[in-house]
């Protein structure tokens, strides 16, 4: 069983950083495979980003680009989510999630993902 764990979420000015962890149980984290998705009121959960097991192949959905930054401590068992120039339409509940065979060519598919922490909210303000 991987149990997944999100924190660092909370308000910020539009313009400003957040930056989220998600934290994974499971002795092989080292070769899973971490998304994240976020999911705003009346919406579609969202693609955000993902990392390989090494760390070394990254994805980002468009509107992220460039200012978002996906990257992992395999030691620490832990992704990270440095969110830069943060705007108001970042606002949502963010999830990660793993696939723990690796990343796959869907990716940026939820239904890829087989274990999924409860969330955490980031809200921006203008």
């Amino acid at each position: 069983q991987v149990q997944l764990s999100e924190s660092g979420g909370g308000l910020v000015q539009a313009g400003g950083s957040l930056r989220l962890s998600c934290a994974a149980s499971g002795r092989t984290f080292s070769s899973y495979g971490i998304g994240w998705f976020r999911q705003a009121p009346g919406k579609e959960r969202e693609f955000v980003t993902a990392i390989n097991w090494s760390g070394d192949r990254t994805f980002y959905g468009e509107s992220v680009k460039g200012r978002f930054t996906i990257y992992r401590d395999n030691a620490k068992n832990t992704v990270y989510l440095q969110m830069n120039s943060v705007k108001p339409e970042d606002t949502a509940v963010y999830y990660c999630a793993a696939v723990l065979s690796g990343l796959g060519a869907r990716y940026y598919y939820p239904t890829e993902y087989e274990y999924w922490g409860q969330g955490t909210q980031v809200t921006v303000s203008s």
